[in-house]
């Protein structure tokens, strides 16, 4: 059996088409899905919440992208209270250019992090513990 390194990108490995499009996408649907998850959200309040139906809840949960655009999952982290930012960088010279997304730590994660090394709270004085 052979191995091969990963680019980073599985759809890219796969030879799938639009591999950067179709990362991004299921990026996000993760996110959406945490989000979700995290809030504790029946299947009938994130279909309030993100104005779409019960099949579309669980296509976008299970990672069946083909009928989100992007632009319509990043109104599904608005409504779900994140804020999308897209930067656009320069890359280094003889460096190939890449899309991605990186997702900033949320609060909850940050004071689970404090506690679970028993960081004192002090130490970081914005975050209430």
């Amino acid at each position: 059996m052979k191995v091969h390194s990963s680019s980073g990108n599985v759809f890219a490995d796969l030879g799938l088409p639009n591999p950067d499009e179709l990362l991004i996408k299921a990026e996000l649907a993760h996110q959406i899905s945490e989000l979700i998850s995290e809030r504790q959200l029946s299947q009938t309040e994130a279909e309030k919440l993100l104005g779409i139906d019960r099949p579309k809840i669980s296509a976008l949960m299970r990672g069946k992208l083909s009928e989100f655009s992007t632009e319509r999952l990043f109104s599904f982290l608005n409504a779900l209270g994140s804020n999308v930012e897209i930067r656009i960088a320069h890359s280094q010279p003889n460096v190939q250019a890449q899309t991605r997304i990186v997702v900033a730590p949320s609060i909850r994660s940050i004071k689970t992090l404090i506690c679970s090394h028993n960081i004192p709270p002090k130490i970081y004085p914005p975050f209430r513990l």
